[in-house]
């Protein structure tokens, strides 16, 4: 493979890669394909099935013991395809009051957390467990976020568990 910028030749090997193009700032994928350039210092990295990988980081906010960050509630609106202002139709609130959780500006309050997290149970296959981490969500006043680890084999990506808070 040659670099995309320089055209030398890059060197790929598997790594733990920190996947911030989710929005989320501590989601690592185990052992992906990234490419190097020894040249110019150009990464690709070949993330497969991103689909699956994303539901997976969707299913893991699911199961988190706290309430959802302000980078969760955008991750699961997007993850939804929704804008702000179809989420707030489904919400029953305001586009403005969306839009202040997910700027930090106002935490997302405890119910309005578990019908989001609700929400986007139904949409994932699997989440049967997901009414059982409801009733376990703390009522912190101050969400937190957690650290994501995902590993992929033969069925797909797959957080691992337990998720740890920061």
């Amino acid at each position: 493979m040659r670099c995309v910028v320089c055209g030398t030749g890059m060197t790929t090997q598997p790594e733990n890669y920190r996947y911030t193009e989710s929005g989320l700032p501590h989601v690592i994928l185990r052992d992906v394909e990234v490419s190097r350039c020894p040249q110019c210092g150009e990464i690709e990295v070949a993330i497969p099935q991103i689909e699956d990988l994303h539901r997976a980081i969707a299913h893991a906010l699911l199961r988190k013991p706290t309430r959802l960050t302000p980078e969760e509630i955008q991750y699961l609106r997007t993850y939804l395809a929704w804008s702000g202002a179809e989420l707030a139709a489904h919400m029953g609130t305001t586009p403005e009051t969306v839009s202040r959780w997910e700027h930090g500006a106002t935490p997302i309050g405890k119910t309005a957390d578990r019908l989001l997290r609700l929400v986007v149970a139904t949409r994932l296959p699997g989440s049967a467990d997901v009414l059982e981490t409801l009733r376990g969500i703390t009522a912190t006043e101050r969400p937190q976020s957690i650290r994501l680890s995902l590993a992929r084999d033969q069925d797909g990506w797959h957080a691992a568990f337990p998720v740890v808070t920061l």
